[in-house]
């Protein structure tokens, strides 16, 4: 047994079933719960970041229950990789343990961070955690990675048992946290952030937050399948975020959804299997975050025009269903899933921009902002990935619009000044002859693109690039 650790919370702030914490307290006498606010990550991002915030308001709950178990979180504001080095320095630890993060510039932190430990007779280890299979524990028969979602969920379903949703009891150990004098959590201001990013949205940060969602969901599951693509009503689990920082366990819902049984729940666990499927892409594809999975879409020659760009990220394209979908980005940190395929498939196959740009404005905005799963859904949008949508099915936006948001509710709150327009026309307002409306333009943009005509230009970018 190891005299000393450290435990280094990233992607995983809770304190039960969590993988490296649990294996810390089992193996030392004596384990130093760390965090640290990456400078590598934080100093290039904007200042009213609100994953920052969440981040915040989660350690804040984590240090707390700390404190309540008798000890407490040392938090440092600095580059991870030597903060860590000299943490254990300064606390004489003899092994640091953290949980795998399998994006690229994760991976090569990691390695850095376990070179340099290994120089001072530091032990590193890392544990999987946020998934339930990773790296290449679902292969094909012929020893490689999938590429095709369908077979891939096949055999993660034929590999799941008990062992690989089998929790662990973290409390059983927990007498060996260390006991620190009272560490000081430094205010967002101190980071160079702003304080009131999530003030007036419906996230609460922290272990808190996520049971909270998973309790109010475990009662809506059933009806998961039959109102998950509508953004107008309660419908999705709205975990992500909670997901995307570990405040909930992987273990603990693929549990309770292969438990639960019934179309709803095997359709949201089929959703979690999605997320691993990506994951697994990045792994072994990790220049998927530059490139296309796809090499002969990897340089498309799109227009890319800069004033239509602007215009689809500030919400005013003449589409509705668009707009009020960018507009919830931009306002919220979040947007439904059903509406990240439409814009995503509309900046690529309407406005005909690369769906990086896309890919990376959605990075900066979105407070459950994953790269796996944001790349590797971009990439089906665009055609350009792994079982991605045929190039030749392109999302008309005016019909998703009718199909998902039929009664135009979501549109309304986002596009009040469509409000006063019938559940018909608000879906293409362009078409409105009725003063009711009032003067298009001033009230509302005309569309920015024909949608048909954008449709043919696609079409032959894409076949040229087959050709």
């Amino acid at each position: 047994m190891v005299q000393r650790t450290l435990l280094w919370f990233r992607r995983d702030l809770r304190l039960f079933d969590q993988a490296a914490l649990y294996h810390a307290l089992k193996d030392a006498r004596e384990v130093v719960p760390v965090f640290i606010f990456d400078r590598d990550i934080l100093d290039a991002l904007p200042r009213h970041d609100r994953r920052v915030a969440f981040i915040h308001g989660s350690i804040k709950e984590l240090q707390l229950a700390l404190r309540q178990a008798g000890s407490d979180l040392v938090v440092r504001h600095a580059s991870a990789p030597a903060a860590i080095v000299q943490l254990a320095r300064e606390y004489g630890v003899d092994a640091v343990y953290t949980n795998h993060d399998y994006e690229p510039a994760a991976t090569a932190r990691d390695a850095m961070v376990s070179h340099a430990l290994e120089q001072t007779g530091v032990i590193f280890r890392t544990f999987k955690d946020q998934v339930i299979f990773e790296r290449d524990e679902i292969l094909t028969q012929a020893g490689g990675m999938f590429s095709v979602f369908t077979p891939y969920k096949r055999a993660w379903h034929s590999k799941l048992d008990d062992f690989y949703l089998r929790s662990y009891p973290v409390q059983r150990y927990i007498g060996n946290l260390a006991h620190l004098p009272p560490q000081t959590l430094p205010a967002l201001t101190q980071l160079g952030f702003t304080e009131d990013t999530l003030a007036g949205l419906p996230i609460t940060p922290g272990m808190t937050g996520g049971e909270f969602l998973f309790e109010d969901f475990r009662q809506r599951i059933n009806r998961y399948h039959e109102a998950r693509d509508f953004p107008g009503v309660k419908g999705p689990s709205y975990l992500s975020v909670h997901l995307r920082f570990g405040t909930v366990s992987i273990r603990e819902l693929a549990t309770f959804a292969h438990a639960q049984g019934g179309i709803g729940a095997e359709t949201w666990l089929s959703e979690l299997i999605w997320r691993e499927f990506y994951q697994q892409i990045l792994w072994h594809r990790p220049e998927v975050a530059e490139h296309a999975f796809k090499p002969e879409y990897d340089a498309l020659p799109f227009p890319n025009n800069q004033d239509w760009f602007a215009a689809w990220c500030e919400g005013r394209t003449g589409y509705p269903i668009v707009d009020a979908a960018m507009r919830q980005l931009n306002q919220t940190g979040y947007m439904h899933n059903r509406l990240r395929m439409i814009t995503a498939s509309f900046l690529v196959k309407d406005l005909l921009i690369d769906w990086r740009w896309g890919e990376r404005y959605f990075a900066e905005k979105l407070i459950d902002f994953d790269l796996a799963a944001n790349n590797g859904g971009w990439q089906w949008a665009a055609s350009t990935g792994c079982d991605a949508q045929p190039y030749f099915r392109i999302f008309n936006p005016v019909t998703q619009s009718q199909k998902f948001d039929p009664q135009g509710k979501f549109i309304r709150r986002y596009c009040p000044e469509l409000a006063a327009l019938g559940d018909k026309d608000i879906h293409a307002p362009w078409l409105v002859r009725s003063p009711v409306f009032g003067q298009l333009g001033a009230d509302y943009p005309p569309p920015l693109v024909d949608h048909a005509v954008q449709r043919e230009q696609a079409l032959a970018l894409f076949k040229v690039a087959r050709a």
